[in-house]
């Protein structure tokens, strides 16, 4: 349970909404500290509480008056969150239920006419009690243990519901223990269980692993090690708080438990309605839930998200690529960005003992695949195991683990920031570009042989030295002073850039040290920098692996020296020597948006103030690029990353090496080569290739979406939609809108103002570009305090035709007025 679940699907809402749902519930309390054999606690505001009022147990509705429920909940917070039901899936109709023990000491629930549920014990005894311990556990035991909880007949940590608690114990392996399985609520005001499970899944060393249904696998956590689990780094056991197993020597049995730092500090983990898992804080000063940890976290958390044999990384703009000496199944639906599909090898392994015909490409920093088998050896061992097992595709080695073996596809491979494990991916000699052992006259001979060509080499690079710098000097006053990006078939001669020196640039950087690191895009690492004045700074240096190339990087640099705009990243200059490609930018002490909105603590310092300065910050960059400067630029690549923020949290749009430059007249293009961020791109873009401004106007709708909500549209999930877009289509259908809103600002923000700023998100949306505005209308909209919207039409409605693309281009929109837009209710239809 390592970083039990966290970034967000309307999950903190919905706790609001089961806390509204209950309180009534808990009013008129008649409290008591245990239930005897032979007494009966009714259904009339009686509840059982543990010794020092951390929880209660009793009767509770958590949605339909009607059905009620006995569980136990946290008693002294207000909002009374259910940690376990008694009776999931058999609800008592009305206040007919009662508790009593049965004349075999079981504790029974009964209304009246039927048994609804049992304690079921089989180690029974006539003189029974039943009490709440300060943990959570509600235990039955004789009458003289229950004030010590000794020797308990039964026990609700051995069945829990959807919560684990600290304490808890939760059997990995056991001859006689139940093996727990942590099930959903069916929704957040029915406790039923629902589409979702946690459990361990004990194959080699044990993991946390999170399934819809029986079979299909959404979340996993890597295996356990003795110390954290693997695919989640970040959290590490300690002595005195966090997770550790115990081994019962005398039994075999083997139990995780979770200790906290100090029983005054509330903390729980649990599977939510969604499929997501968390762990969360109670706040006593706020009087709130914070989550600590939520998983997945990211889109590359999702199980298998890039297919069999792929690697997903969330360096990598599309996410997935296939291992070398791997290639799609489906090259059409990669290319499309569907990579369920997976990747199959292109060269089958030969096998052969002697290890001459395959070897083993390492993947560095992964959560290990999942399905792995354990062996006994240390790091020299495991290279050998797999070598002379032909049914071994890959090996890696864990310590507190030993050896991990895989056979077949690989499944589920994560590149991990923090991680240091690595797996070794069985692959045929010639993907690794090795040769075949040949004999030692020919390595003499080839030895001498390259003695002679580099022999000659340095001397003609001694000749010709001073031509070769000459020609790097004319590369870099190239794209310092001219570029020769043509605008409307004509030349265009851009302002003069400052160009620094690879060594200043190291020295501003420190050498570009770790420390110095503020992240990494597709283009490549991003390094604050301090030039000798004092000035702060960013670099971008173009990596060697980066999807981007040397067309990008033009772009870039052409590009933001020309535009001036407080909504857009200023460039310093740039730095061009040898293979070094750099960019230095004005330094944002804010970093991007994505790195406060999406996370579960950080996004509390965006305000409903500061996050509509945001929304109106770039809508007026985006009108800037579109309308007002010299030249009509489409960005391409829209999203929270690309919003770096300043000292003031104003936003300025960045990162133009997808951006394409239009002339006057020139209105749409169409492009082969697809770019940009999945999620993200408009339907005509992403399927046919064509753009134009309205695709920015489709990812700046997304982008709305995503700073109400809180979440990130790539890696939102619920039970019925795949993607915020469709789920805010449906909420906005049934007048529901106000659920978008993020909990964080729910209650101090203008929800008529944040229902407009949703409503014209979804027209951004809207799946016929003909029917989107643009920005300047989009602006209007945003900024109008009484505004009558034009009604939204379904996202997944058809894509735009040629002709609507024709009448688009020409600003012959008819749904939206680009005069005056007029509004006075925001209502879903």
């Amino acid at each position: 349970m390592a970083d039990i679940y966290l970034n967000t699907r309307l999950v903190n809402l919905c706790y609001i909404f089961l806390i509204l749902c209950t309180h009534s519930v808990f009013s008129q309390i008649q409290v008591t500290k245990k239930l005897m054999q032979g007494e009966v606690m009714k259904d009339d505001g009686q509840i059982i509480i543990s010794d020092n009022q951390v929880f209660g147990f009793g009767f509770f509705s958590p949605g339909n008056p009607s059905f009620r429920y006995v569980g136990v909940w946290y008693n002294k917070i207000p909002d009374k969150t259910v940690i376990w039901v008694a009776n999931r899936d058999k609800p008592v109709s009305g206040k007919s239920g009662f508790l009593s023990f049965g004349d075999d000491g079981n504790l029974k629930l009964s209304d009246g006419t039927n048994e609804i549920w049992s304690t079921n014990s089989s180690s029974v005894s006539s003189n029974s009690s039943i009490a709440l311990m300060d943990t959570g556990n509600l235990a039955l035991c004789r009458s003289e243990d229950v004030d010590t909880n000794r020797k308990a007949l039964w026990q609700s940590f051995s069945w829990p519901s959807d919560t684990f608690l600290p304490e808890m114990r939760v059997y990995t392996k056991s001859s006689t223990q139940n093996l727990p399985v942590f099930v959903s609520w069916k929704s957040p005001s029915d406790p039923s269980p629902g589409n979702y499970s946690m459990a361990f899944d004990p194959r080699g060393a044990p993991q946390i692993v999170v399934k819809e249904g029986l079979r299909r696998r959404l979340w996993r956590s890597g295996h356990w090690n003795g110390q954290i689990f693997i695919g989640v780094p970040n959290n590490r056991a300690r002595f005195d708080s966090g997770f550790g197993t115990t081994n019962d020597y005398n039994t075999g049995d083997i139990f995780f438990t979770y200790t906290a730092a100090s029983r005054s500090v509330l903390v729980r983990f649990g599977i939510l309605w969604n499929g997501t898992t968390e762990q969360l804080i109670w706040d006593e000063g706020k009087k709130v839930w914070n989550v600590a940890l939520r998983q997945p976290s990211d889109e590359c958390g999702e199980y298998n998200r890039c297919g069999n044999n792929g690697f997903c990384s969330m360096k990598d703009p599309k996410r997935c690529s296939c291992i070398i000496g791997f290639r799609p199944k489906s090259e059409d639906e990669w290319r499309r960005g569907v990579w369920s599909g997976g990747c199959i090898r292109k060269e089958d392994l030969k096998c052969d003992e002697s290890g001459t015909s395959d070897g083993f490409l390492e993947l560095q920093s992964v959560k290990l695949p999942d399905f792995a088998d354990t062996q006994a050896g240390d790091s020299g061992d495991c290279e050998d195991k797999c070598t002379k097992n032909c049914s071994c595709s890959a090996y890696g080695y864990v310590e507190g683990i030993g050896c991990m073996v895989y056979s077949g596809d690989l499944i589920d491979i994560e590149h991990l920031e923090a991680g240091d494990n690595s797996v070794y991916v069985r692959v045929s000699n010639s993907e690794l570009g090795r040769k075949k052992s040949v004999s030692t006259a020919a390595i003499i001979g080839i030895a001498v042989g390259g003695i002679i060509i580099l022999g000659i080499l340095f001397l003609a690079f001694w000749r010709f030295r001073g031509k070769l710098k000459g020609r790097s000097q004319d590369l870099s006053a190239g794209f310092s002073a001219v570029d020769e990006l043509s605008t409307d078939g004509k030349q265009d001669t851009g302002p003069q850039l400052p160009l620094f020196s690879f060594t200043f640039v190291e020295l501003a950087t420190e050498y570009f040290a770790n420390k110095n690191k503020l992240g990494e895009g597709g283009f490549g690492p991003v390094y604050k920098g301090i030039l000798p004045g004092g000035q702060e700074v960013a670099v971008k240096r173009l990596s060697k692996w980066s999807g981007q190339g040397l067309e990008e990087f033009k772009t870039e640099m052409i590009l933001i020296a020309k535009l001036q705009h407080r909504n857009l990243v200023r460039l310093l200059g740039c730095c061009i020597e040898g293979e070094e490609k750099l960019l230095i930018y004005e330094y944002m002490p804010n970093k991007s948006l994505d790195s406060l909105l999406f996370d579960a603590i950080q996004r509390s310092q965006l305000d409903w103030n500061k996050r509509y300065a945001i929304i109106e910050g770039v809508a007026r960059g985006l009108l800037y690029l579109h309308r007002d400067s010299r030249l009509r630029i489409i960005h391409r690549d829209l999203k929270a990353s690309n919003i770096l923020l300043d000292e003031e949290m104003q936003p300025k749009i960045s990162d133009f090496g997808m951006a394409r430059i239009f002339g006057g007249n020139q209105n749409e293009a169409n492009t082969m080569r697809v770019v940009g961020t999945y999620g993200y791109m408009s339907p005509e873009y992403a399927m046919e290739g064509l753009f134009s401004v309205k695709s920015d106007v489709y990812s700046f709708g997304v982008l709305l979406l995503e700073i109400v909500s809180g979440h990130r549209n790539n890696s939102f999930r619920t039970p019925d939609f795949t993607n915020l877009l469709r789920y805010a289509w449906n909420l906005w259908k049934e007048g529901r809108t106000e659920e978008m809103i993020d909990p964080i600002i729910a209650d101090s923000c203008p929800h008529t103002k944040v229902l407009q700023i949703i409503h014209v998100a979804l027209l951004c949306v809207q799946m016929s570009a003909a029917h989107r505005p643009t920005m300047s209308q989009v602006l209007n909209m945003i900024e109008s305090e009484n505004a009558t919207l034009p009604i939204p039409k379904n996202p997944d409605m058809s894509p735009t035709n040629s002709a609507d693309m024709d009448s688009i281009m020409q600003d012959h929109d008819t749904n939206i007025s680009s005069t005056e837009v007029t509004v006075t209710e925001v209502i879903g239809r």
